[in-house]
C-alpha cells in the first residue's frame, strides 16, 4: 500500500503582502496556510514571508498555482507519509515569553530557577507556539501590567492555543474568557487551560466577540490588521472604564505604512497608551477614559 501524499503549494511574498497572499490562497483552495518567516520555527525565505498552503489533491494545489502570482515563485511542493506531522516538535524547546514565565512543551522537561512560573503547552499543529513576536510583544506588556492583574478578568480573542489566557493567569489575573472562530483553537485552549490546572479559571467556546456583553479590565487581541479594524466597535465595547486593549498582529510602520495608521484610525475613541515594536511587528495598546465611578473588572 501506498504512502499518502500531501500536496502543498508554497510561495515567498513581502511581509506586506502576506495578508492578502494568504487570503488568496483560501480563496484558491487551500485547506490551510501556514506563515513562515525568521521569527517561526521552520524559516521563511530570506527578507520574505513563505506561506504554504494544504490543498486536497494536486489537480487543486497546480490549478491554484496558474493563479497566483509569478514574483511569488510559487511551486507544487509534496510530502509523503505521516511522519512530517509531528517533525516541528524536534524544534520546540522551553524558552522565556516575558520577564519570570517560561514556555514549555510536555514532552521537554524544565527545572525552574527562583521566581520563574512553568507554562506546559501543547499548541497542536495549527496554532501558536509563542514564540512568533506577535505574541511576545503581548506578553511582554501583560508582565509589565502584572501588579494590576491580580483579581481581574481577561478577554483573549482569537486565542488559539490559549498560550495568552494562561501567561495572564500566570501573572495573576483571576479568569480569562478565551474566544474563537476556530472550534480547533478552542479545545486546544482548553486542553492546555486543563493541562496547566486552570480549566476553572479559563472559559473558552467560539462565541464571537460581538456577541459578548461583559467588560473586562484587559482585553487581548493578537490578530491581524484588517480584523482588528473590522472588529474594532465590539473590541472597544468589551473593555472596562480604566482597562486596556492590547492589539497584535500588526506589521509595523516601515513593513507595512498604512497598518499602523489604520488600527489607530479605527480605534480613535480609544487614548494611545503605547506602540511597542520587535522585528517586522507591532502591538498597541490602547485606553478607554474612566468614566465616573467606572473601574477595571
Amino acid at each position: 500500500m501506498s504512502e499518502p501524499r500531501y500536496p502543498y503549494v508554497t510561495i515567498d511574498v513581502a511581509a506586506d503582502e502576506a495578508d492578502e497572499a494568504g487570503a488568496l490562497l483560501f480563496e484558491l483552495g487551500a485547506q490551510g496556510v501556514e506563515e513562515r518567516d525568521a521569527t517561526t520555527l521552520v524559516r521563511g525565505a530570506v527578507g520574505k514571508v513563505t506561506l504554504v498552503g494544504s490543498f486536497e489533491d494536486e489537480a487543486s494545489a497546480r490549478s491554484a498555482i496558474g493563479e497566483l502570482q509569478s514574483a511569488w515563485s510559487p511551486r507544487l511542493e509534496q510530502v509523503v507519509g505521516d511522519a512530517w506531522r509531528d517533525e516541528w516538535k524536534k524544534h520546540f524547546e522551553p524558552f522565556r515569553i516575558c520577564s519570570g514565565i517560561i514556555v514549555r512543551p510536555p514532552w521537554r522537561p524544565y527545572a525552574a530557577a527562583t521566581g520563574e512560573r512553568v507554562i506546559e503547552l501543547e499548541p497542536g499543529r495549527a496554532f501558536g507556539t509563542g514564540l512568533h513576536e506577535t505574541t511576545r510583544l503581548v506578553a511582554e506588556i501583560l508582565a509589565d501590567r502584572a501588579p494590576s492583574l491580580p483579581g481581574m478578568r481577561v478577554l483573549d480573542v482569537g486565542c488559539g492555543s490559549g498560550i495568552l489566557s494562561l501567561v495572564a493567569l500566570a501573572l495573576g489575573a483571576e479568569a480569562v474568557r478565551a474566544v474563537d472562530v476556530d472550534p480547533d483553537a478552542v479545545a486546544v485552549t482548553r486542553e492546555n487551560a486543563e493541562r496547566n490546572g486552570l480549566s476553572a479559571r479559563v472559559f473558552a467556546d467560539e462565541t464571537s466577540v460581538g456577541a459578548l456583553n461583559d467588560r473586562y479590565g484587559t482585553v487581548l487581541a493578537n490578530i491581524e490588521a484588517k480584523t482588528l479594524v473590522e472588529l474594532a466597535p465590539s473590541l472597544i465595547g468589551r473593555v472596562a472604564p480604566g482597562g486596556l486593549l492590547v492589539l497584535s498582529g500588526i506589521l509595523a510602520t516601515a513593513v507595512a505604512p498604512a497598518q499602523v495608521p489604520d488600527v489607530l484610525r479605527a480605534f480613535g475613541a480609544l487614548e494611545l497608551g503605547s506602540i511597542r515594536q520587535m522585528g517586522e511587528w507591532a502591538a498597541i495598546s490602547l485606553l478607554p477614559s474612566l468614566e465616573p465611578g467606572g473601574s477595571a473588572a
